[in-house]
C-alpha cells in the first residue's frame, strides 16, 4: 500500500507544478501518476533493503500529449527517495535524453517543490582518454615503436597538422579547466575518425593504474553519479551494465528504480546486446597481423619468465586459428553459394539463413574447433593482462617496468577484447539450443572487406524475454516501462512476449488529451491498385499524390521501402518534384530544417521518408498537416531474426502472420499516424493508400486499433 505521507507528497508536488505553470490537470496524466505511484511506491523491502516478493513492474501506454515525463517523474522521484533508492531514467534516443536533462527535470525542480539532484550518464566512448591524448602529442620514439606494431588495433600515432592543432587546443582547455573532456561539450563537432583516436573501451583502460586516473573525465563523471538522486541515460547503457552483472557503471539494480521511456524499443535493444558476429577474412588477417606483431615485439623486447612464455605462445596459436578460419571461409562459401562477383551495391547483401537455427554438422565441427582455439587465445590474453596489472602495481617478479606495462596494457586489452568476441560468437554459433526455449537465429552474410569480399557469421537470440526477465525484472527494485505505443491490436500481448514481462506486471493505457475525431480525418481512398503489385501501386501513387496533397502546407509521405520511395519520386512531374525533400540526400536534421524553412516562407513542402521518419519526428502545426502512408508497414520478410522467430512460432502450432506480422504492422502504423497531432491545436488528415485495411479480415483489426479519427473510406 502507498503510504499516506508519500501519496500527499506526490499530490502536493503535482498541484504546485500545475499552479506554477498555469495549467489544468490532464486526466491521462493524473491516471499515469496514480498507476506509477501505486506500483513503485508500494514495494516492500526485506531486511537488506532489497525488494521482497514478486518483481514490481508497471507498463503504461500514454498517448502523445499526456505529459509522460512529468507524470512518471512526479511519481517515481518521491517513491525512490522514500525507499532510499536511486532512480535511473533510460531513453532510446539522444533527443529525448537531452530534453529530460535540459528541460523537463529543471522545470520540475523550479515548479514542483520537489528537491532532487540529477546527472546524465554516458558511455566511456563519449569521454576523452587523457593518456591517449598524451600519447598522440608526445614524440617519444619508444612509444611510437610499440604502438606502430598495433596500428590496426586503433593505435595510429602519426598526427597531421589539423589534428595536432585540435589536440593541442584540447589539452590547453583541459589544463585551464575550460573543458571537461566530454565530446558533447566540445564547442564544435569533432570528426568520428579524430574522436576514435582519443577514446578507449573498458578493455584498454588501465583504470586506477593510469597516471591520469585522478583527472580522468569518465571516472570524474562516474564519481559525480554516485552523489545524485536521478540518473538519466539510455537503454544501451543500462543493458551494457546489466551484461556486466549490474552495478558496474550504474547503481546496483537491487538498489534502483528504473524508468524505460520509449520502452517499446527495449526488447530489440536487448536482442542487439546479446547478438554476436565475426567476419572470417578480416579476422584471419587480424590473426596474421597479431602473429607478426608479437614475433616482432619479442625480437625487440626479449621477455623473462611467465610473461615471455605467454607472449611466445600467441603467434603459434594465432597461426593455427588463421588456418581454421580459412577452412571455415571455404566451407561457408561453398554452402551459401556466395559468388565474389555478387552485386554489393544492391539494397540487401546476400544472406544464407540456417533453418531453425540448425547449423550443418561439418560446419558445426569447424565452429567448435574455432571456439576451442579462441578460448585458449582469450585465456592467454587474460593471463597477460593480469601480469601487466601486477607490473603496474610495481610487483618485481613480472620482469618489466611499470611504465612499460602501462604502455602495453591497452594493446593487449584490445587483443583480449577481440579474441573474446570471437569466442562468444563461436560459442553461440555451435551451442545446442534447449528444447523448450526459442533457438538462436544463425546466418551468414556476404560482406565487403576492402577490395575483397568477406563472409560475416552471425548468431542472435530471437527473443530478449528470458534475458530481460533474468537480468532486469527479477533483480531490479522496481521498474516502469512507458511509451505512446506499447500495445498492438489493443492488447499488451506482443510486448509481454517480446520483453518477458513478469506475470504479475501491472499494465495500463492512459488516454491522450487529443480529441482525435475533431482534430483529424483518416481517409482510405480507392487507388484501384493492390499494394502487393509494387509496379501498379507505385504508378497509382504517382498519378494521385499531387491532387491528394493539394492545398496542404506541410506534408509527410511515408514509404515502407526505399525502392518505392525513389520510384514514386522519379515518376512525378519534374516541376512538382521541386517541392519534395527525400530522406537520405541530406542528414535527417538538415532535411527537417529545410522543410520547416520552406513552410515558414509560405511555400508548400513535401517530405518523403522511411521508417525513421515514422517515429520520433516532431512537426507541429503547419509543418505537418497531412500524413500520407503508402501501405501497411509490414516488416521486410528477410530479416533473419524475425524469420527465425516466425519459424519457431509455426513449429509450436502458432500462426506467425497473426501473432507477429500483424501486431508489428499495427504498431508501426499507429506510430506513423502519431506524426499528425503533436499539440492540442493541431489539425489535419491521414491518407492510407492501402485498401487491405477494409478488404482483409486482419485489416479491420489494424484499422480498429488506430486512434479514433473521423473516417472516410471511399
Amino acid at each position: 500500500m502507498l503510504s499516506t505521507e508519500l501519496k500527499s507528497q506526490i499530490q502536493g508536488a503535482y498541484s504546485r507544478f500545475l499552479e506554477a505553470k498555469g495549467l489544468k490537470p490532464r486526466y491521462g496524466q493524473r491516471l499515469m501518476i496514480a498507476e506509477v505511484a501505486k506500483v513503485l511506491g508500494s514495494i516492500k523491502p526485506n531486511d537488506e533493503g532489497h525488494r521482497e516478493g514478486e518483481p514490481a513492474v508497471v507498463a503504461v501506454e500514454a498517448g502523445t500529449g499526456t505529459g509522460k515525463t512529468v507524470a512518471y517523474s512526479l511519481a517515481a522521484i518521491p517513491a525512490a527517495k522514500a525507499a532510499g533508492k536511486r532512480l535511473v531514467i533510460a531513453t532510446a534516443t539522444v533527443a529525448l535524453q537531452e530534453q529530460i536533462v535540459h528541460k523537463d527535470l529543471p522545470d520540475l525542480i523550479r515548479n514542483s517543490g520537489l528537491n532532487f539532484s540529477f546527472a546524465l550518464a554516458k558511455g566511456r566512448g563519449r569521454y576523452l582518454c587523457l593518456s591517449r591524448l598524451d600519447m598522440l602529442l608526445q614524440e617519444g620514439e619508444a612509444q611510437n615503436a610499440t604502438a606502430q606494431l598495433f596500428e590496426e588495433e586503433g593505435f595510429r600515432l602519426e598526427v597531421d597538422e589539423a589534428s595536432q592543432k585540435l589536440f593541442t587546443r584540447m589539452i590547453e582547455k583541459l589544463a585551464g579547466n575550460r573543458w571537461d573532456g566530454d565530446r558533447d561539450s566540445w564547442p564544435e563537432a569533432v570528426e568520428d575518425a579524430d574522436w576514435a583516436r582519443l577514446t578507449i573501451d573498458h578493455s584498454q583502460c588501465t583504470n586506477r593504474h593510469c597516471p591520469n586516473f585522478q583527472q580522468c573525465a569518465f571516472y570524474r563523471a562516474r564519481e559525480g553519479m554516485t552523489k545524485v538522486d536521478v540518473i538519466v541515460t539510455n537503454h544501451d547503457m543500462v543493458l551494457a551494465d546489466l551484461a556486466l552483472g549490474g552495478g558496474a557503471v550504474l547503481p546496483d539494480p537491487r538498489e534502483t528504480l528504473y524508468v524505460f521511456d520509449e520502452g517499446h524499443h527495449l526488447p530489440d535493444k536487448a536482442i542487439g546486446h546479446f547478438a554476436h558476429f565475426t567476419r572470417l577474412r578480416s579476422t584471419a588477417d587480424w590473426l596474421g597481423q597479431t602473429e607478426k606483431n608479437l614475433t616482432k615485439l619479442l625480437a625487440q623486447h626479449p621477455l623473462p619468465g611467465e610473461l615471455g612464455r605467454l607472449v611466445e605462445a600467441v603467434p603459434e596459436l594465432a597461426r593455427e586459428l588463421r588456418t581454421q578460419q580459412q577452412f571455415m571461409f571455404t566451407a561457408c562459401e561453398q554452402l551459401a553459394d556466395f559468388r565474389a562477383g555478387e552485386d554489393m551495391e544492391g539494397r540487401e547483401r546476400p544472406r544464407h539463413r540456417f533453418v531453425g537455427g540448425v547449423v550443418p554438422e561439418h560446419l558445426r565441427d569447424l565452429g567448435v574447433e574455432l571456439k576451442k582455439g579462441f578460448a585458449k587465445l582469450t585465456d592467454l590474453f587474460t593471463r597477460l593482462a593480469e601480469l601487466l596489472k601486477q607490473a603496474m602495481d610495481g610487483e618485481a617478479g613480472v620482469g618489466i617496468a611499470s611504465h612499460q606495462a602501462e604502455e602495453w596494457y591497452p594493446l593487449f586489452g584490445s587483443l583480449l577484447s577481440r579474441a573474446q568476441a570471437n569466442w562468444e560468437l563461436w560459442t553461440a554459433f555451435t551451442v545446442e539450443d534447449p528444447e523448450d526455449s526459442p533457438p538462436m537465429a544463425r546466418w551468414l552474410t556476404l560482406a565487403e572487406s576492402g577490395a575483397l569480399y568477406d563472409i560475416e557469421v552471425n548468431a542472435s537470440p530471437i527473443l530478449a524475454a528470458e534475458t530481460l526477465r533474468r537480468s532486469l525484472w527479477n533483480v531490479a527494485y522496481g521498474a516502469l516501462v512507458t511509451s505512446a505505443t506499447l500495445t498492438a491490436l489493443n492488447t499488451f500481448d506482443r510486448f509481454r512476449m517480446r520483453a518477458g514481462l513478469p506475470k504479475a506486471a501491472v499494465t495500463a493505457v492512459v488516454p491522450s488529451p487529443f480529441h482525435h475525431a475533431d482534430a483529424g480525418l483518416l481517409r482510405v481512398p480507392d487507388l484501384r491498385a493492390d499494394p502487393r503489385d509494387a509496379a501498379g501501386h507505385t504508378a497509382a501513387i504517382v498519378r494521385e499524390l499531387p491532387a491528394l496533397v493539394e492545398g496542404t502546407r506541410g506534408t509527410l509521405v511515408l514509404f515502407s521501402s526505399r525502392r518505392q520511395m525513389q520510384d514514386v519520386f522519379d515518376g512525378l512531374d519534374r516541376e512538382w518534384r521541386r517541392r519534395v525533400l527525400i530522406q537520405g540526400n541530406l542528414s535527417k536534421q538538415e532535411t527537417l530544417n529545410r522543410h520547416k524553412a520552406r513552410v515558414d516562407e509560405g511555400e508548400p513542402s513535401v517530405l518523403f521518408g522511411l521508417a525513421s521518419f515514422a517515429e520520433g519526428v516532431d512537426l507541429p502545426g503547419a509543418y505537418c498537416e497531412h500524413v500520407v502512408i503508402a501501405k501497411i508497414p509490414f516488416a521486410v520478410p528477410d530479416d533473419p531474426v524475425e524469420a527465425a522467430l516466425a519459424e519457431w512460432i509455426e513449429a509450436r502450432g502458432g500462426n506467425p502472420f497473426m501473432e507477429i506480422a500483424v501486431p508489428d504492422a499495427s504498431l508501426r502504423l499507429i506510430q506513423a499516424c502519431g506524426r499528425l497531432l503533436r499539440t492540442e491545436q493541431d489539425r489535419g488528415t491521414i491518407t492510407l493508400l492501402d485498401r487491405r485495411v477494409v478488404t482483409q479480415r486482419y485489416g479491420k483489426a489494424i484499422l480498429n486499433a488506430l486512434p479514433p479519427f473521423r473516417r472516410v473510406i471511399d
